[in-house]
Formats: C-alpha cells, sequence, structure tokens
C-alpha cells in the first residue's frame, strides 16, 4: 500500500477522496443510466455541443474586454493584487444559477405554481440578492489581499 501511495505522490487521504468521489460518481452514472440510456445520452451530447457552440464564445467575448482593462492597468501600484478573477467568479457563478433557474426566474414555466402551490414570484429578487452578496464576498476578498499586499510593500 506504501508504494501504492507514494507512487500517487500525495496523501492516503487525498486517495481515498479520490476513490470515493469516483465511486459516488459511478454510482449516480449506474442509477441515471438505468431508467432511458438513450435520452440520458441525447442530453449529454446536446449540452456538450450547446455548451461548446454557444456558451464558450459567449464567456471569451464577455471575458475579452475584463482581461483588456487589467492588461492595461498592470503598471498601476493598486492593483499589485490581480483582481479580474475576483469579476470573474462570481460574474460566472451567477450567470450558471441564471441558466440554471432562468424558467423560474424569468417566469417561464407555467406548471410550477399548479404543481408546487408556491409562487415563482421570489425567483429573481432571490437571485439578485444571491449575485449582490457573491459580488460584495469577493469585493471583501479582494480588499483583503489588497491591504495584505500594502502591508508588505509598507
Amino acid at each position: 500500500m506504501r508504494r501504492l501511495v507514494r507512487s500517487y505522490g500525495a496523501s492516503p487521504a487525498h486517495l481515498l477522496t479520490l476513490l470515493a468521489s469516483f465511486a459516488l460518481a459511478g454510482y449516480a452514472g449506474v442509477r441515471l443510466l438505468a431508467g432511458a440510456p438513450w435520452q440520458v445520452a441525447a442530453w449529454l451530447v446536446g449540452a456538450a455541443v450547446a455548451h461548446d457552440l454557444v456558451l464558450a464564445p459567449l464567456y471569451a467575448l464577455a471575458d475579452a474586454p475584463l482581461t483588456a482593462v487589467a492588461r492595461r492597468r498592470r503598471g498601476n501600484a493598486l492593483h499589485a493584487v490581480p483582481w479580474v478573477n475576483h469579476v470573474r467568479f462570481p460574474a460566472v457563478v451567477s450567470g450558471v444559477l441564471l441558466l440554471l433557474f432562468a424558467p423560474s426566474i424569468f417566469r417561464w414555466s407555467e406548471g410550477y405554481e399548479r404543481t408546487t402551490a408556491l409562487s415563482s414570484a421570489p425567483y429573481l429578487g432571490r437571485w439578485l440578492l444571491l449575485t449582490a452578496v457573491l459580488f460584495a464576498v469577493s469585493a471583501a476578498a479582494y480588499a483583503i489581499r489588497l491591504r495584505r499586499a500594502r502591508r508588505r510593500r509598507g
């Protein structure tokens, strides 16, 4: 066992966690494919194609101005700590949540209120609040990193 762990290169806890996650993913895959494997396969292929042909170019298009601004301001002392990922991360998380919950946020799901007896009205406000919190936490993390960088310099 020691030889396996040594050749793996990480701690035994990391190896066990990785094996457990593979086992969980395998179990989920078996359960998912037990019902309608062709529909699941078609959904996965469609999602991959939609991501590669639609979403990836949109990511690149949205990220281009951000990286251009970051390159121009690289010499500024205020920007000693890279800020680009502090904008990217909350934007990506917010975008993924918007993509997942778009039918509820924009009230496109007609049967939701009938099925659950709940209103879909709070989804937009909650998504906006979550987006604001994500950007606020990211800004606070950037401020903390910037303060630490200034202390190290001065």
